[in-house]
């Protein structure tokens, strides 16, 4: 029998919807301090033992398309987005045959998992901080929304952060190169990734040397830095004045959790679980925290005073063949935590929080641009995490008023993106194509395929442009009574596009690559097809772009209830005990991966809920004290 059946009509402190990264935190948090916290998950509870981390291994292995949820199984009552779901139409444009509906534009290419830790399960594990500047955009570059909150507010949590996912970077070159202020002798939990072998090559033939970015008078210099990293390096004995950092361990296996060793399959799975996953920090939840897997909240319940009481889900058993029974659970305060998409639909469901019409508005991602080429000698690719290094000189400056800013992240998994090389290159090399309208071309055998193969493989590189998206009203996800789920349950509708701000920076980017291959001596080989879901066209030129994995916006955070969902603490304007928590609240995504920002807003907001929850449990004094009102019986 599903666990989360036996929960029917409890009550609790608090209850956590979805226990990716952000729920798994504030669950952490408030579990420390006492508080009974229930954590609901729609997915399965599988991935937290050894036994289960090894079928996803072995799934991962034999699946044919090495995409980010391919380690993990289907499940039919709380399926998830998956990126082979947007496929070209023939004759142009793209439609989606999963999951997602999407009826935009331009595709939203980003996935996400609904399984006990979340997309968090198949993130590439860096950990970039936001620069200053990103936390003002509107103000400062007149584009996108702005911040309740600046930098100097979450850098304490941006630490906090650190520590919990155990970062591992280099924080005088954060500081030197980019500009991000730090404390003074501050230094990460662990000593940075090595660089690979293509960053070294790279570095070697750029730092110092310039490119012109089209929108400046004067030139920009380029140099390659390090990017922070949620993976086990070194620890270093000068973390925490001189105490150290000792690694988190593998879950499901204590006492295993070793350092990078260069596997490159972190996305979706890391084999020895070097990179950081929420279920080591489940590992470490008080007894007060209970998780209930199998259980998908389908309304966020309030009563008529404005206050939220609990939630209702179904429990089910079987992922295959979903039969689910409904339940109730109750709490003082709620916390979706479940990603921006099913944090809106859900809201959007329970018909809550959008007095001021932006609930699944404001959807962002980091559009990626690549371009990728044969360098001249041998640069070692497919090895190692995914990316170790980037040029960041194009992430802040006045260009931001003209065009979108973007990080040059360097791929070190050579074309497997771009071209789904190796295996690409094989089947090219046999003469197969990849199109099955097209006829097979002539193919080679042997020691010339070999040559051909070791000769063109070992010099593939790439550069992926991760493009900040501005903040657009029509960017939205939206519910469809007609669309429903195994369980009746609304999918998410989607609407999304590029604006031109995005579009002009990825027009920047292409001309700053070109550049840099010259100065490489390298062969292009970018194409972007008409084929592709993702093609359009752009004051005459062709270009193509992919999801990051980096869902945003959706219930942003603002100053005032008639422009934002959620207050800086992330809790909703409407309900003042229901919290929206993820990279859901972010007005803006500035062009660093968000998850450390996530996860430094999920403690900031659990710092919050526990003052909260002070207030309710103060005793109450002759004539002063909680209205009966606010008490969660009244408000049945």
């Amino acid at each position: 029998m599903n666990h989360a059946r036996e929960l029917d009509g409890h009550k609790y402190d608090v209850i956590v919807v979805g226990a990716g990264l952000a729920g798994t935190m504030v669950a952490k948090q408030l579990g420390d301090q006492g508080w009974r916290v229930l954590v609901l998950e729609a997915g399965t509870q599988t991935l937290d033992t050894w036994p289960g981390h090894l079928d996803a291994m072995n799934t991962f292995y034999a699946a044919l398309a090495k995409v980010p949820n391919s380690p993990y199984r289907p499940n039919e009552a709380a399926p998830s987005s998956d990126v082979l779901h947007t496929v070209s139409k023939p004759g142009g444009g793209y439609e989606s045959k999963g999951y997602l509906v999407q009826n935009g534009p331009l595709p939203y290419g980003t996935d996400y998992l609904r399984a006990n830790g979340g997309t968090f399960m198949h993130w590439l594990g860096l950990t970039p901080r936001m620069h200053p500047t990103d936390f003002q955009v509107r103000t400062t570059y007149d584009y996108g929304l702005d911040w309740p909150i600046g930098y100097e507010d979450l850098e304490p949590y941006y630490r906090a952060a650190e520590r919990e996912i155990g970062v591992s970077g280099d924080v005088a070159e954060q500081k030197r190169e980019i500009g991000l202020p730090f404390p003074e002798d501050y230094v990460f939990p662990m000593h940075e990734i090595p660089s690979s072998y293509l960053d070294r090559v790279l570095a070697r033939d750029l730092d110092g040397t310039r490119v012109d970015s089209a929108h400046t008078s004067e030139p920009i210099e380029l140099k390659v830095v390090n990017t922070p990293h949620g993976r086990n390096s070194t620890p270093n004995n000068m973390y925490d004045g001189g105490k150290g950092y000792r690694p988190v361990e593998a879950a499901g296996l204590p006492n295993y959790g070793e350092r990078c060793v260069g596997n490159s399959s972190c996305t979706p799975i890391c084999p020895v679980q070097a990179k950081y996953n929420p279920l080591k920090t489940q590992a470490a939840w008080s007894q007060k925290v209970t998780l209930a897997a199998r259980a998908v909240v389908t309304r966020v319940l309030a009563g008529e005073n404005g206050r939220v009481f609990g939630v209702e889900y179904q429990a089910y058993d079987d992922p295959a063949a979903p039969v689910a029974t409904t339940h109730t659970a109750e709490a003082h305060i709620v916390v979706l935590a479940a990603h921006a998409i099913e944090n809106a639909k859900l809201l959007l469901a329970s018909q809550l929080a959008n007095s001021s019409d932006q609930v699944g508005r404001n959807l962002m991602d980091h559009p990626v641009m690549l371009t990728w080429g044969l360098m001249p000698q041998p640069v070692g690719p497919y090895r190692g995490p995914g990316s170790t290094s980037a040029l960041e000189a194009f992430r802040t400056g006045d260009t931001r008023s003209s065009h979108a800013p973007f990080r040059a992240v360097i791929a070190n998994w050579g074309w497997i993106w771009a071209a789904f090389s190796p295996g690409s290159d094989v089947a090219g090399k046999l003469g197969i194509p990849f199109s099955t309208q097209k006829p097979r071309g002539k193919a080679v055998y042997g020691r010339r395929l070999r040559e051909e193969l070791g000769d063109e493989i070992g010099r593939q590189f790439a550069f992926q442009f991760e493009m900040e998206q501005d903040a657009e009203a029509r960017n939205r996800v939206t519910i469809d009574r007609r669309y429903r789920d195994r369980l009746g349950n609304h999918r998410p509708v989607l609407t999304y596009d590029l604006s031109d701000h995005v579009k002009e920076g990825m027009a920047v980017a292409q001309h700053v690559s070109q550049q840099i291959f010259v100065q490489l001596r390298a062969e292009s080989h970018t194409c972007y097809s008409d084929e592709s879901p993702s093609f359009f066209e752009y004051e005459g030129a062709p270009f193509e772009f992919h999801g990051a994995g980096h869902g945003a916006g959706t219930h942003i955070m603002g100053t005032a209830p008639a422009n934002s969902v959620v207050d800086q603490w992330q809790r909703t304007w409407d309900h003042p005990n229901l919290y929206a928590v993820g990279c859901g609240s972010m007005p803006s995504i500035g062009t660093s991966n968000p998850s450390l920002t996530m996860t430094a807003l999920a403690l900031r907001s659990a710092e919050q809920i526990h003052r909260d929850l002070m207030d309710l449990h103060r005793p109450l004094m002759a004539g002063v004290g909680t209205s009966p009102a606010d008490r969660p019986e009244a408000a049945k």
